[in-house]
C-alpha cells in the first residue's frame, strides 16, 4: 500500500511538472512571437494629392507615413519618411552621379539640402544605399547593398534580397542573419490576397523598423 501511494503521488508531481513545463514553453514561444514587430505597409498617401506610404502597427495605429507632392511617374530626387504625427524620422536623397547604378544617401531626422557644402555644420549620412546590378555581383540574389556613411567603397553591412516586385524580400547583416522581411500579406478568413498595394513588413527587435521602412522606399524607388 506505501509503495501504491508513493508511485501515484510520483506521478502526479510528474504530470504537474509536465504541465509547468509547456506553460513556460508556450510562454517563451508568446514572448518570441511578440518581439518581432509587424507592421501593415499600405503604398498609399493619406493626402489625396500626394503618392506615398502610409504605415499601421498591428493595433491600428499610424506609425509612419511618407507623402511625394511630384507628379505621378516622376522620380523624386528627395524622400521623407515621418512618423505617426508628421515629424521627420530619416531623410533620402538620390545621389548625383553619372552611370547606372541608382544610389541613396540616408539622413537622421529632415534635412533640406545635403548638397549644399557652404553649410558649417552639414548633416553626415548614416547610410548609404545602392542598387544591386546583377551582372557585376556574385550574388545574383541580391537587390541592394547597405553601406556605413557616404562611402560604399567598404564592405557593406546589410545587403537586401529577394524580390520586390513579388514582395518577397530579406534584409541580412553581415552575419547573414535575417534582420526584417517583406511578405505578402493574405486575409485572416477567405485567404484572399490584398494584392501588391498592402503587404507586411516584419521587423526584429534589434533592428531598427524606421530603417526598414526607408529600404522598402528606396526598393520601391529602384525596382517600380
Amino acid at each position: 500500500m506505501v509503495l501504491f501511494f508513493k508511485s501515484r503521488t510520483r506521478t502526479i508531481i510528474s504530470a504537474e511538472d509536465n504541465l509547468d513545463h509547456q506553460k513556460e514553453l508556450k510562454n517563451d514561444s508568446n514572448n518570441a512571437a511578440e518581439e518581432c514587430k509587424t507592421l501593415t505597409v499600405w503604398r498609399k498617401s493619406l493626402l489625396f494629392s500626394c503618392e506615398g506610404f502610409t504605415v499601421f502597427g498591428s493595433d491600428g495605429s499610424l506609425v509612419y507615413r511618407v507623402d511625394n507632392y511630384t507628379g505621378r511617374g516622376r522620380r523624386p530626387d528627395q524622400l521623407i519618411l515621418m512618423d505617426g504625427s508628421g515629424m521627420p524620422v530619416l531623410t533620402m536623397f538620390r545621389r548625383k552621379k553619372l552611370g547606372l547604378i541608382d544610389s541613396w544617401l540616408i539622413y537622421e531626422g529632415e534635412v533640406d539640402d545635403h548638397s549644399n557644402k557652404k553649410k558649417k555644420k552639414a548633416k553626415k549620412p548614416i547610410f548609404c544605399v545602392k542598387k544591386s546590378l546583377n551582372i557585376l555581383q556574385a550574388n545574383l540574389n541580391a537587390l541592394a547593398y547597405v553601406y556605413r556613411g557616404m562611402s560604399d567603397k567598404r564592405h557593406y553591412c546589410y545587403v537586401v534580397e529577394g524580390s520586390y516586385t513579388h514582395r518577397s524580400c530579406k534584409v541580412l547583416d553581415e552575419s547573414r542573419r535575417v534582420v526584417a522581411e517583406i511578405k505578402r500579406k493574405e486575409a485572416i478568413i477567405g485567404g484572399v490576397s490584398f494584392g501588391l498595394e498592402v503587404f507586411n513588413l516584419i521587423v526584429q527587435p534589434e533592428f531598427d523598423s524606421g530603417f526598414a521602412m526607408a529600404l522598402i522606399l528606396l526598393l520601391d524607388q529602384m525596382f517600380t
